[in-house]
């Protein structure tokens, strides 16, 4: 019989947590390093370097990789012949190993989650309650793993109950491409076969925590099923040419994770669960002998990949004294260098602007000729001018874009992946531009800031606006004035040019 300890549980699951923010899992880091060295897509190329050297400095600075640092979720697999020293209860006990970790001084995390999920909406400030899965197995230790699972990816989950006959690889080559780039590709693909709805959909979640090993099981083949889907819809969902952040080029996924489950003779349910480029998770075990030992990886295993502003191959803006003629003047693809003062603002700050200009209320800053950057950073620490400040999914924006761009004076908005057809018309109409960040780097992009301040909504926290003042913020034009997407142009390019150079995707 093994006794594990209330405050042993409750520090290995903080230190899991604060040990996530910063490290990615080496086997994956790895993986996007061979997958820079590989890919011929300047696009993608560009935008994977800024990702590895993100997680480089993150790793040195024990800063958040993402400033989405994810909702909690915990899989346990307790032994029967486990004893529990406690006076909470396990989900009492993981929150509050959740609330010291995301409460760190050293390192804060964002507090994302919000209760009233369909109603007030309210942050619950410490990131609790976690996303807990419990299993009863057969032994006496408490298996644990820990993942911090960032918004942006589990807004892009999938979930069918297809008839039997139906072709499983279809559905999935079908539905990716409908995921956009909000996940925020490269990443890894989790895929739930069988049980019952809810049981698919554990299964793709669970599938992600797995090492990334494609490259090992492609080197000896097959034993299974699963794993023959696994091979299959790797070479076949990477041959979509959809490329890092969806820019168009030959690495969409590092690894496709499949696992199964028994089902009903008259139902084949499928779950597809993204893990992003901020791939977050770590897993060990208690033994009754302490708190967990988390290994620290070694600086010297990351891949010898650094990003740095050029501007030989970018163009320097000035944001002070930006002009619509300039906007208008932008191509699609061309990388920029921002300079100057952007305000800031994402769901709850447009949602709120939309009510003031509904009751003619004057708004508490003047868009007019101004970029609005659509982010929720990490609070400073130290001697920081901000925490990470990555940019959130744009398309959540997409129906205030009109209202922006013809009653505030906005000229432009910077944010991540894809437009809808609704805001690229109204970019079109009002010869504006989408500029996209790479989501993955949110480091990197809080040292581009000079100066930060709240200039309205204070009251909604990291969803206020802010007014960042940055330099050489890398971003590229996404939707030029044309309404030209190049999420649209760059994976048609590159899938019918993979078309062509099949070897090339391994």
């Amino acid at each position: 019989m093994t006794t594990i300890r209330q405050d042993d549980f409750i520090q290995s699951i903080a230190d899991a947590f604060q040990f996530i923010s910063y490290y990615h899992p080496l086997d994956y880091i790895q993986a996007l390093g061979a997958a820079y060295d590989r890919e011929e897509s300047p696009a993608a190329k560009d935008a994977i370097a800024q990702i590895l050297t993100n997680s480089r400095m993150s790793a040195e600075g024990h800063r958040p990789i993402c400033q989405d640092t994810g909702i909690a979720l915990v899989f346990l697999k307790v032994g029967m012949q486990v004893r529990w020293d406690a006076t909470l209860s396990v989900q009492e006990m993981v929150d509050e190993g959740v609330r010291r970790a995301y409460g760190n001084a050293e390192n804060p995390l964002r507090a994302s989650v919000l209760a009233d999920p369909a109603g007030a909406r309210k942050n619950t400030r410490d990131n609790t309650p976690a996303v807990v899965h419990y299993e009863i197995v057969a032994g006496d230790q408490v298996d644990v793993i820990c993942a911090a699972k960032g918004g942006g990816s589990e807004a892009k989950a999938k979930f069918a109950m297809l008839n039997p006959s139906d072709d499983l690889v279809e559905w999935i080559l079908k539905t990716v491409p409908t995921m956009g780039a909000g996940w925020c590709p490269p990443g890894i693909l989790g895929v739930g076969i069988g049980g019952t709805p809810e049981k698919a959909m554990l299964l793709a979640k669970e599938a992600i925590m797995a090492p990334v090993d494609i490259q090992e099981l492609k080197s000896r083949g097959a034993k299974n099923r699963a794993e023959e889907l696994r091979l299959e819809l790797y070479e076949k969902v990477n041959a979509l040419g959809i490329g890092a952040q969806g820019l168009g080029g030959l690495t969409t996924v590092l690894d496709v994770k499949v696992l199964d489950y028994p089902t009903h003779a008259a139902n084949l349910p499928v779950a597809l669960i993204p893990n992003c480029a901020a791939t977050r998770h770590i897993h060990f075990h208690l033994d009754g002998s302490g708190p967990a030992e988390l290994q620290r990886p070694s600086l010297e295993d990351w891949p010898k990949v650094t990003w740095q502003a050029d501007a030989a191959t970018a163009t320097r803006v000035d944001l002070n004294s930006l002009s619509k003629d300039q906007v208008a003047a932008w191509k699609p693809g061309q990388k920029l260098l921002l300079n100057g003062k952007m305000l800031t603002g994402r769901d709850a700050a447009h949602k709120r602007i939309a009510d003031m200009l509904a009751k003619g209320e004057k708004l508490p800053v003047d868009f007019t000729n101004r970029v609005i950057y659509y982010v929720g950073p990490v609070d400073p620490v130290g001697d920081e001018v901000m925490g990470p400040a990555g940019p959130t999914t744009a398309t959540r924006m997409d129906k205030f874009t009109r209202m922006m761009l013809e009653q505030t004076g906005l000229i432009s908005m910077i944010g991540k992946a894809e437009r809808g057809p609704t805001a690229i018309e109204a970019i079109k109409d009002n010869q504006s531009a989408y500029l996209m960040a790479v989501g993955g780097a949110a480091y990197l992009v809080a040292k581009a800031i000079q100066s930060a301040k709240v200039v309205g909504f204070a009251d909604l926290g990291m969803e206020a606006i802010y007014e960042f003042e940055v330099k050489d913020m890398p971003v590229t034009v996404a939707v030029d004035s044309q309404g030209t997407s190049v999420h649209i142009t760059g994976p048609k390019e590159w899938q019918a040019k993979i078309g062509g150079i099949p070897v090339k995707v391994v």
